[in-house]
């Protein structure tokens, strides 16, 4: 009988997810049939004319119904019995969990400090500019950045759409003053910084009764419109054309050129635009440590508590004294400074700058980041901004799929696609995101004139209320 009753179960679920599977299918194929399905193509006589792509449409249809099939008849239940075991049987994950947090933080140091030279051991000089460029500076602006807005989100709970503004901010700053007064990157890059700062002040002042969505939409406007001023302020901004020609920095005034007062003539090597790539991933990398180190000094000082006190309920901060209006701007400040110096970076190592690379998908991707990552996790945003940076640029490498899909399929083009699909398993699998767990700011056992004592509650409510003894 028992043997029985599990094979009509097990019947029964493979009958449902096949049922789950094919509603799925159906909603799939009624979504990607205009997305997907059909292609506006221009001919050689300039018209357009609708071609179709029903072997990708069909590839993307059956790899969704296979997984949720497999969802529906193996993950689902495994997700179900492991809620319903004791509390008890987690111990062995957690100390697992533990362990592994106290080893991926220096491991991913080292990793970092050794990257450049084990690319260059790994793929050689040619192939090393592309991984240390595309994949380590790029992915370590969007941890800075990331890290920035992990302030204005994370610690003081304060939703800005508009962060890539203090990001243009830094960058036309550095652009701008480097070229007309001919200052060097090392005086510029704390000037953009402050300059950053002052406009996420100006922000401040106007947001400062609002909250939720009412602040998302006025940030969202004030990234609008930093971008339409450097649009059409044509005479200083130079409009959509941008701004070329801005100087790279240099290692102690030594320019990184072929020239005879370059870098690797002064070394009396051969010249090579590893040099400055290398220097340039160094030179990200201590900003994004410092800003770390920053983060982490004021999470512990008692502005940091009041961003945290702030995220959770305004009102009890108001009740308890804490100058809300200071913290709302001290938050936006400190997040927009470091924008402001990941801005004038990302000028000195493009060389050019314009309005383009300031939209609001930018600032999607960064929140997306912070999001994703696990809101007031310095870990956990590192960990995203690698996923989300590093998988667009790993799509790239990708040329063997146009071999399944045609020679017109282009990987990067689903990138948006893959994001949306990755926020929504998080946000079912762990809706806190990939860290949810954070450190305490502060514990009771770090002040030693606290007593760690229990107090007894009040039985007669006669007696006077307890107080705790501080011992010297």
């Amino acid at each position: 009988m028992a043997q029985e009753a599990s094979l009509s179960a097990s019947r029964v679920d493979i009958v449902r997810a096949l049922r789950e599977a094919a509603i799925t299918a159906l909603i799939s194929f009624g979504m990607f049939l205009p997305l997907i399905g059909f292609n506006t193509v221009q001919n050689i006589h300039n018209e357009l004319v609708l071609e179709t792509r029903w072997p990708l449409l069909a590839a993307l249809v059956g790899i969704i119904t296979v997984g949720r099939f497999l969802h529906a008849l193996l993950i689902a239940p495994w997700l179900a019995r492991r809620a319903m075991r004791p509390r008890q049987q987690h111990g062995a994950s957690a100390v697992w969990r533990a362990r592994l947090g106290r080893w991926l933080i220096p491991f991913t140091l080292g990793f970092a400090v050794v990257y450049p030279p084990l690319a260059l051991s790994v793929v050689g000089v040619q192939g090393a500019v592309k991984w240390i460029d595309n994949f380590g500076v790029q992915i370590l602006i969007y941890v800075m950045l990331g890290w920035g807005l992990n302030i204005v989100v994370g610690l003081a709970g304060l939703l800005d759409l508009g962060y890539v503004a203090f990001y243009a901010v830094g960058a036309y700053s550095y652009a701008l003053l480097a070229k007309t007064f001919g200052l060097s990157f090392w005086l510029l890059l704390p000037l953009a910084g402050c300059l950053a700062a002052f406009w996420g002040i100006l922000l401040g002042f106007p947001v400062l009764r609002l909250r939720g969505d009412y602040l998302a939409i006025v940030t969202l406007a004030f990234g609008e419109i930093i971008r339409l001023v450097l649009i059409n302020w044509v005479p200083v901004t130079n409009g959509y054309a941008g701004i070329s020609s801005i100087p790279r920095p240099t290692f102690f005034g030594i320019p990184f050129n072929a020239s005879d007062e370059g870098f690797a003539a002064r070394l009396g090597l051969e010249f090579s635009p590893i040099y400055r790539t290398i220097f340039l991933y160094y030179v990200i990398l201590a900003l994004a440590l410092v800003t770390a180190a920053i983060t982490l000094r004021l999470r512990r000082l008692p502005i940091g508590r009041a961003w945290e006190a702030l995220r959770e309920d305004e009102i009890a901060c108001r009740s308890l004294g804490i100058n809300t209006t200071n913290t709302k701007l001290t938050a936006f400040a400190m997040g927009a400074m470091f924008a402001g110096f990941a801005g004038s970076f990302f000028a000195a190592r493009q060389g050019f700058i314009s309005p383009e690379s300031f939209t609001f998908m930018e600032s999607a991707v960064i929140v997306a980041i912070v999001v994703l990552g696990g809101m007031g996790s310095l870990l956990g945003v590192a960990i995203a901004a690698v996923i989300m940076i590093g998988g667009t640029e790993i799509m790239r490498e990708l040329d063997f799929l146009k071999l399944v899909f045609g020679n017109d399929f282009d990987p990067t083009q689903y990138r948006m696609l893959l994001f949306g699909f990755a926020m929504v398993l998080i946000m079912v699998w762990k809706p806190r995101g990939l860290i949810a767990t954070r450190e305490p700011s502060a514990l009771l056992s770090d002040y030693p004139g606290a007593s760690t004592v229990p107090l007894r509650p009040r039985t007669n409510l006669a007696e006077p209320p307890l107080v705790r003894e501080h011992h010297p």
